[in-house]
């Protein structure tokens, strides 16, 4: 019983420091808690399957929560606006869908940060970061609001 108090708190404590270190945007804070909380249930539930159990119920139902409640959207997105990240719309970009944008002379497929509004083809938007081969991009109004 003491062995698995133990390593719960143990657990706990390193994933809350982890998350210090790599930012995993609260995931892994959580995941630590809960091994914090599982620890303290460890005392007088002796089962260690159950716990197990318990840890993935608690952490699974903490990341549902922070992901319901956190909205990206809600938060200011806040840039240099340096020529060289403007870019001009090719094509419509619709809520969460792809489109193309010019982008230092090449064509580039690219997501709107605010998957919820649409920008308009001809357009200057701002170049928020890269995933891969597709430019995440924010549009003049979407700074603003």
């Amino acid at each position: 019983m003491q062995n698995t108090t133990n390593l719960w708190l143990v657990a706990g404590i390193v994933l809350c420091v982890i998350e210090l270190f790599l930012p995993t945007q609260f995931i892994v804070l959580l995941l630590g808690i809960s091994a914090i909380v599982v620890s303290l249930i460890s005392v007088w539930l002796d089962v260690f399957a159950i716990q197990v159990i318990l840890w993935l119920v608690i952490s699974i139902l903490g990341v549902w929560l922070l992901k319901r409640f956190y909205n990206a959207n809600n938060h200011k997105y806040i840039l240099t606006r340096g020529d060289d990240q403007e870019a001009q719309t090719i094509t419509e970009i619709p809520p969460g869908k792809e489109g193309r944008v010019l982008y230092e002379g090449n064509s580039w497929r690219a997501k709107a940060i605010d998957r919820t509004q649409t920008i308009a083809p001809n357009e200057t938007v701002y170049v928020v970061r890269r995933e891969g081969n597709t430019l995440i991009v924010a549009s003049e109004k979407m700074l603003k609001d």
